[in-house]
């Protein structure tokens, strides 16, 4: 859409003579900036016909199939396949929260990210892993509440793909939150509109394009408010997009994958789909710290009450506040060991022996991966 430009049912004449809810104009009923750039009916916004027509032309290099063929020809590159990712700078401007990364191979290393718990920019990670002389075309960037899903069009080893990505840091709210839901767009999550837009992302795809998802992701958001405004549903969506997808699906674990994630990208709902992960990645379906909390929780508290710093308060007859601060501490750190030993348990390489993943990636070989699975997938 530009600016200009408005998509209505009903005109804002016709609405005020029917006695309906109308507005000054027709673009404040239906343009881009206040209406369907935030809902995300429109795609992409262009400042005049110029810069539409040259999106158009862009997409159309990703995305257009010539009559008798399969899909999008590959195209000739100068990036090779093995280039590694891990040398690739992490942009200064991608760090306003003083992430500890100056390139993109600090994300996987164990010194600098341990547990893989530090929050990124995904699309550092993104702009890494596609060919660095093919560009990349945004979708739905304006989508408000859409904002942890990132969904491009771009190449990798020549390859047009759909790249999705799931932004590894918290994202500020427009507006006011909700009182039942979250104050920011918690990193690794998908809430209703971001599930929404990746499920929508599939199904653009199907049968054009092969897929590739680098998830860092602890699952679905399930605060009232998010449950209030369809979570179920549209992560369901996501799994329907799966089930339905024509076409080479690639899944790669970059740094976490729990919750219903692990449900909606699983195997056994597409046998096209491809799931791999970075080496010193997590999956499970719950992470160690929620599993400490909830499922265990009472055998971590039986843990901290036996602890014998809060035993000894005890039987010395010592204040309440400070024997309730020692059970405390005492909880804190039976739920950290927990939580630990989890995680080391739940590894990539334990969904590999499961059967969830089909291989382990270092990290400096994941553009040899990927590209190594889209020429066999499209051989």
């Amino acid at each position: 859409m530009t600016g200009q430009g408005a998509m209505v049912l009903t005109g804002r004449a016709a609405l005020e003579a029917s006695g309906s809810v109308a507005a000054e104009d027709e673009i404040a009923i239906g343009g881009f900036e206040r209406v369907m750039g935030p809902n995300g009916e429109a795609q992409y916004f262009a400042r005049d016909l110029v810069e539409a027509f040259r999106l158009l032309e862009q997409h159309y290099e990703y995305s257009y199939v010539v009559p008798g063929e399969r899909g999008p020809r590959r195209v000739a590159t100068s990036d090779p396949p093995t280039r590694s990712i891990c040398a690739a700078p992490y942009p200064s401007a991608a760090r306003p929260d003083g992430e500890p990364f100056a390139a993109i191979g600090d994300l996987f290393d164990p010194r600098v990210n341990p547990d893989r718990k530090q929050p990124f920019a995904m699309r550092a990670l993104l702009g890494a892993v596609i060919d660095t002389d093919g560009g990349h075309l945004e979708r739905w960037s304006a989508m408000t509440g859409a904002e942890t899903a990132i969904v491009w069009d771009a190449r990798i080893g020549g390859f047009p793909v759909c790249l999705v990505g799931i932004e590894s840091r918290d994202v500020a709210r427009e507006g006011e939150p909700p009182p039942d839901g979250p104050e920011r767009w918690n990193a690794g999550t998908l809430f209703p509109l971001a599930s929404k837009k990746v499920a929508r992302a599939l199904d653009a795809a199907s049968g054009n394009r092969p897929v590739v998802v680098l998830a860092n992701l602890s699952g679905f958001d399930g605060s009232p408010e998010s449950m209030r405004r369809r979570q179920l549903e549209h992560g369901a969506e996501i799994a329907r997009a799966v089930v339905g997808f024509d076409g080479p699906l690639l899944f790669l674990v970059v740094s976490r994958y729990h919750g219903g994630a692990y449900v909606v990208f699983s195997r056994a709902l597409n046998g096209s789909l491809r799931a791999a992960a970075i080496e010193g990645s997590f999956a499970s379906v719950i992470g160690g710290g929620p599993a400490a909390a909830a499922v265990f929780d009472r055998e971590i508290r039986a843990r901290a009450l036996a602890d014998p710093r809060a035993a000894a308060l005890r039987a010395a007859g010592a204040p309440r506040d400070a024997i309730e601060a020692a059970e405390a501490r005492a909880l804190a750190e039976e739920q950290a060991r927990f939580a630990a030993r989890f995680d080391a348990v739940h590894t990539v390489e334990r969904a590999l022996r499961v059967g969830s993943l089909e291989a382990i990636v270092a990290a400096r070989d994941v553009r040899a991966h990927l590209v190594a699975q889209l020429e066999a997938a499209l051989a």
